[in-house]
């Protein structure tokens, strides 16, 4: 039966990938038809062709691997400035110089006349910027909403100011996990006798209503005395104890530890629906951290390129779609979760792969997104420098000059891609 539900887990994400490319590819396509814009194919997945239908000028269809997708946008590249469109070819020194003259008579083998006010190069900056960036924008709102069904539809899980369980033993977080000994310090919560299923009301008079405004006083509490207002079968009773000095994690820094009050008790969590405000704090902590992820990507590629060859894998390393897909299937079988933990799971997961694609793309550079972003608001400033001057139109910028970078760019993605799919096969991330 595990066999079976990791499976679902797997095809299930695999699934939710293909509707967020497919929805990417959309984010173009749409506005740029909107403009006007010659779009001559859409497809989703790369290789052979599985499926294929047209209406009217644009194919669509389906490829074989399903790892991305795209849209063809007739005049992406300009063509030379002294040279004719409808040129077939011209002769270059130079291996750049060649490949860029190739890729410009590419783009203009099927445009004739009637084509030529719908090439996207000739679209104002504005419009160009709106296609370009409407992709990465929908993977946000695809990130956006998962999140909100998470989080305002199942609930978050959130800890109670019920007692779940008391610690036998006080020992730092780095023993956390091993057995008590005769040795080891009895817990100021079991001292005091406090049990599972006491709801705690008060500390040292402070009326208590969150787990975190508790864990926080006692944090503050160092080894002074402490007394605790609780309720046990519906009547309210009180007891007084000294709290333990512990090394506990940095809330602030959780590389560090520093020395805080103990008490030894564990709250009762449950799923509490919750509003937009929360969603958009969410939100806010994946952007960092994904913006942290992509800044410190090479230093990580690095570890897992090791790892590829027998070093240890880091758990909160990049993995490819191969190892998230993997992560699905566990995440549909650890722990034992009802189908509701298995649906929040795996939509966090394509929230956060949502997330990353967004911002992955807007990194300014070819073949990016962002690198034809760059190019349409590098257009704008020159265009409006040009006319507060009083200086002629510069005219469009020409992306297709870097193309160099583009190749380069686009062979390191490849090269990348092969060592996180390696990786993921041979020493793959888990969460057990």
């Amino acid at each position: 039966m595990n066999a079976l539900i990791y499976t679902l887990g797997v095809v299930v994400f695999v699934l939710g990938v293909v509707v967020s490319i497919a929805l990417h590819e959309l984010g173009h396509m749409i506005p740029a038809k909107k403009f006007g814009i010659k779009v001559t194919q859409y497809f989703v997945g790369f290789g052979n062709t599985v499926w294929s239908t047209k209406r009217g000028e644009t194919e669509y269809g389906i490829k074989s691997i399903p790892l991305g997708g795209y849209v063809k946008l007739v005049g992406m590249l300009p063509p030379d400035r002294d040279a004719d469109p409808h040129e077939v070819r011209r002769t270059n020194t130079g291996m750049f110089t060649q490949l860029i003259s190739d890729a410009r008579n590419a783009e203009y083998e099927h445009v004739d006349d009637n084509d030529l006010d719908r090439l996207f190069y000739r679209k104002p900056w504005w419009q160009k910027l709106i296609v370009m960036a409407g992709g990465p924008m929908v993977n946000i709102v695809i990130a956006i909403f998962l999140f909100a069904i998470v989080f305002m539809g199942f609930g978050a899980l959130t800890p109670s100011t019920t007692v779940q369980s008391v610690s036998d033993c006080a020992i730092s977080d780095a023993q956390a996990g091993r057995t008590c000994t005769a040795d080891d310090p009895v817990t100021p919560a079991k001292t005091a006798g406090l049990a599972a299923g006491d709801k705690i009301t008060t500390f040292n008079g402070t009326t208590i209503r969150e787990w975190d405004q508790l864990t926080a006083l006692i944090r503050a509490n160092g080894s002074g005395e402490a007394t605790i207002g609780f309720t046990r079968g519906g009547r309210a009773q009180e007891r007084t104890v000294a709290t333990s000095v512990l090394a506990r994690t940095d809330v602030n820094d959780p590389t560090k530890t520093v020395d805080v009050g103990f008490l030894g008790v564990s709250p009762t969590q449950s799923y509490v629906r919750q509003g937009p405000g929360y969603v958009a704090t969410v939100m806010g902590q994946y952007v960092k951290g994904t913006a942290e992820a992509i800044v410190h990507l090479p230093q990580r590629m690095v570890e897992v390129t090791k790892a590829a060859f027998g070093a240890e894998r880091p758990a909160d390393g990049p993995i490819s779609v191969v190892g998230a897909s993997r992560v699905a299937g566990e995440s549909f079988t650890i722990n034992d979760p009802s189908w509701s933990e298995r649906a929040q799971r795996v939509l966090v997961l394509l929230a956060g792969l949502n997330l990353f694609l967004a911002m992955f793309n807007f990194i300014p550079l070819l073949p990016l997104d962002g690198g034809h972003i760059a190019g349409a608001l590098w257009e704008a400033v020159r265009r409006g420098i040009a006319k507060v001057r009083g200086r002629p139109d510069p005219g469009y910028v020409d992306v297709a000059k870097m193309l160099p970078v583009a190749y380069g760019v686009g062979a390191l993605l490849m090269l990348m891609s092969v060592i996180l799919i390696y990786a993921d096969i041979v020493n793959p991330v888990k969460l057990t």
